[in-house]
């Protein structure tokens, strides 16, 4: 399904297409994000849920190109409740475009993207909505290809299982409220899969300590998401033992990247990463939509 939505000039050139079906989405975006698989993991990462477990998201995800001449030149992916994601972009008249196909069909609650995609589109929705935007959050992302040794915490690594189901409930909330300022997922659904996949990983001491889970997977690299320490057992080394033990199990099974985004205002957390052997990839920002009565905050 193909709509045209610019200036009779550009509409011959560039053409929004809506996909229906995550693995025709997939097969026809897979090349343009594989080009930079660390900058795009997050979208190859959702993408792979979505055709393998679409139940996870209740509602229709949105899942667009923006193509030139039968080229494309940026991808756009949206799975509600959540933000709007953008791949790197080529031409950036494609955010217009985006913006145009969106404000037909659905509102959104924000954009997360690459620095300059995110600061574009949130300019041009503001002008094509009236809403205005806020930077929630400076975002960095990093790969990494081999762990450096480090310091070693007392300690080991282990999977969470079942008898975890009350600790994981706890850390979860608290490191939602901690990162986002809100629960903003369904905790139990959050602890259902992630006990079926295997995919939450505690750091052992005399008593759990740290938690670290493996994220969405693409086809050479997997990430890694919601890295917790409680206050009370934080500046011990825990979560660097923890983010590397992950890892290094990670490579182990055969992955050839890992992948992760930190938060540009918590220092302590990007020097513990790179430490590790995490890399710079580049910077993402997070923008929400408010309503007309707000005021307009520009990064």
């Amino acid at each position: 399904m193909i709509y045209s939505l610019l200036g009779a000039e550009a509409q011959s050139k560039m053409k929004v297409h809506r996909y229906e079906d995550a693995s025709q989405f997939y097969q026809r975006v897979k090349d343009y994000l594989l080009s930079e698989e660390a900058l795009h993991f997050l979208l190859l990462g959702i993408t792979n849920v979505l055709i393998y477990n679409p139940e996870r998201y209740g509602e229709k995800p949105y899942l667009a190109t923006v193509e030139t001449d039968g080229n494309i030149v940026a991808v756009a992916m949206r799975t509600p409740p959540h933000r709007l994601l953008l791949s790197k972009i080529q031409d950036f008249a494609a955010v217009e475009a985006i913006a145009q196909d969106l404000y037909l069909i659905q509102s959104l609650p924000g954009v997360t993207a690459p620095m300059n995609e995110a600061k574009a589109f949130a300019e041009v929705w503001r002008s094509l909505t009236g809403q205005s935007y806020q930077l929630i959050k400076k975002l960095h992302c990093f790969q990494l290809e081999k762990v450096q040794p480090i310091s070693q915490a007392p300690g080991y690594l282990r999977v969470a299982t079942e008898t975890d189901k009350e600790l994981l409930l706890r850390w979860y909330e608290a490191f939602s409220v901690e990162t986002s300022g809100s629960i903003e997922s369904d905790p139990k659904c959050w602890i259902e899969h992630t006990l079926q996949q295997s995919t939450a990983y505690i750091w052992q001491d005399e008593v759990p300590v740290s938690i670290a889970c493996r994220g969405g997977i693409t086809p050479n690299g997997a990430s890694i998401n919601m890295v917790y320490t409680p206050p009370e057992y934080r500046k011990k080394g825990y979560a660097s033992a923890c983010v590397a033990a992950l890892s290094q199990t990670l490579l182990n099974q055969g992955y050839k990247y890992c992948f992760l985004f930190t938060d540009l205002a918590n220092p302590t957390s990007n020097h513990i990463y790179q430490a590790i052997g995490y890399q710079s990839i580049n910077d993402w920002y997070d923008y929400s939509f408010i309503e007309n009565n707000a005021i307009h905050v520009p990064a």
